[in-house]
């Protein structure tokens, strides 16, 4: 039996304690596995929770536009000055999206292209 009530049965907005610390491990896990870490939560529990479906999401796409900024700075001789400038943003952008998602809040992060939607 499952620990998550049908989607149809909750309210719109409500969240369990399962749901939001899954959502900030969403949003942080990217600090030891990068984009895989939001893909794998996001592919397990998309159907479960609309809540850690939209929050995994979320940090999916602000780790793979990341990602893309990072490479086309490192690819570029003063992006490479730039690098821990968006290493410490991505740090901060995903700490502060991990207390909000424990906190049952649908953040969004800025700067941030959603390609998966």
């Amino acid at each position: 039996m499952s620990a998550y009530p049908p989607v149809s049965e909750m309210k719109p907005g409500e969240t369990t304690s399962e749901d939001r610390t899954w959502a900030m491990l969403a949003h942080l896990s990217p600090l030891l596995l990068g984009f895989i870490g939001p893909l794998v939560i996001w592919l397990i529990y998309k159907d479960k929770s609309a809540f850690i479906n939209d929050q995994a999401k979320e940090a999916l796409n602000f780790q793979l536009a990341v990602m893309i900024v990072a490479l086309i700075c490192a690819a570029t001789c003063i992006g490479a000055i730039l690098l821990p400038v968006i290493g410490v943003g991505a740090l901060v952008y995903s700490i502060l999206a991990g207390v909000e998602a424990n906190k049952g809040v649908y953040y969004r992060y800025p700067y941030t292209i959603r390609m998966i939607s």
